[in-house]
């Protein structure tokens, strides 16, 4: 039996996938300028020191995201940092990923509506990016 899915956008979907796997663990940069984190007040970091973002962390912000750690397809807005936020470091491949997902989910289930995971991915070790080496699967 099959629990029922509520109507949801591609985009919905493929925003909700990014945010909730983070396919990008980590990036470090090198502050221009010096910077107050998080506003006026805040810690100082100064020009020419390092900072990383961990999406993951990003992406479950929980004053960013009510309940962060469920996958929700129906989840909006969704303003996961997936694809590095905005600006110029924006992941110049999102809109290619984007339309790989959407021609994949289309066809995937088109061809094999069926189609079940039958174990959990086996992952490869990184530090910075999330890599599914196997998935098992049945139809």
């Amino acid at each position: 039996m099959h629990t029922p899915v509520p109507p949801v956008s591609s985009a919905q979907l493929q925003d909700e996938i990014v945010r909730h796997a983070t396919p990008i663990i980590q990036f470090r940069r090198t502050l221009a300028v010096d910077h107050e984190l998080g506003g006026p007040g805040g810690p100082l970091l100064w020009a020419g020191e390092k900072a990383v973002l961990f999406f993951g962390s990003a992406n479950r912000d929980e004053e960013v995201f009510a309940d962060p750690d469920a996958f929700d397809i129906t989840r909006t807005p969704n303003p996961h940092l997936g694809f590095g936020g905005g600006g110029p470091h924006y992941c110049l491949g999102a809109h290619l990923a984007r339309q790989e997902m959407k021609v994949l989910f289309r066809e995937l289930f088109t061809r094999l509506p069926e189609l079940r995971s039958v174990g959990e991915p086996d992952l490869v070790p990184s530090s910075f990016d999330h890599r599914v080496r196997t998935l098992r699967f049945t139809f």
